[in-house]
């Protein structure tokens, strides 16, 4: 069993930066791929971005690219999502996720995610 913890999330104003994290414990091993994933409410949950163990390869959606940045801290078994010049559409619950069925190019989708942390809510105020 792997357990993510999420935690960061909060109440800011647009154009403001935050960083979320995610505290990876259990049976995790540098096979698994680490992902952020939102959902806003009445929607569908959505990836943001990958990054595999090393922390060599990411990925993110077009709509978060250049704006969030995906990292990994493998000492910490941590792993990081910053988000900058955030705006009132980035309003949703943030939460992490870890998958071994998919590589950082294919992880899209979460029905591809094996374990999911409970979330953390993000709020933007305009």
């Amino acid at each position: 069993q792997v357990q993510l913890v999420e935690s960061g999330g909060g109440l800011v104003q647009a154009g403001d930066s935050l960083r979320l994290s995610c505290a990876a414990s259990g049976r995790i091993f540098s096979t698994y791929v680490m992902g952020w994933f939102r959902q806003a409410p009445g929607k569908e949950r959505v990836f943001l971005a990958a990054i595999n163990w090393s922390g060599g390869s990411t990925n993110y959606a077009d709509s978060v690219k250049g704006r969030f940045t995906i990292s990994i801290d493998n000492y910490k078994n941590t792993v990081y999502l910053q988000m900058s010049s955030l705006k009132p559409e980035d309003t949703a619950g943030y939460y992490c996720a870890a998958t071994r069925r998919a590589n950082t190019r294919t992880y899209y989708a979460p029905s591809q995610t094996d374990y999911w942390g409970q979330g953390t809510q993000v709020t933007v105020s305009s």
